[in-house]
């Protein structure tokens, strides 16, 4: 990893919020960054079993983190956070 690099944007952050984040949030969030790092977004054949394995350990090993953080930070809200992603990208891209 390079010095300095931000976090792939497509990845969202999944703890905290109201209301709190599904199983498939988690396995979307876990496909996309199997994506990201194998580069392929539909692996061949011959690679698509590896490929859903990674996208299952990963799922399971993000979901045991989230139930593990503790914060004393009260929920975000899910809805107001899109929202302001939303404002933030008309801005930045009008």
């Amino acid at each position: 990893m390079r010095k300095g690099s931000n976090m792939c944007r497509n990845i969202k952050s999944l703890y905290n919020y109201d209301p709190p984040v599904t199983e498939e949030d988690v396995r979307k969030a876990a496909l996309q960054y199997v994506r990201k790092i194998s580069g392929f977004t539909k692996p061949s054949a011959a690679n698509e079993v590896t490929y859903e394995r990674a996208v299952n350990e990963i799922s399971q090993a993000s979901s045991k983190l989230l139930d593990s953080l503790v914060t004393a930070s009260p929920p975000r809200n899910r809805a107001e956070e899109e929202a302001r992603a939303h404002t933030r990208a008309i801005r930045r891209f009008s």
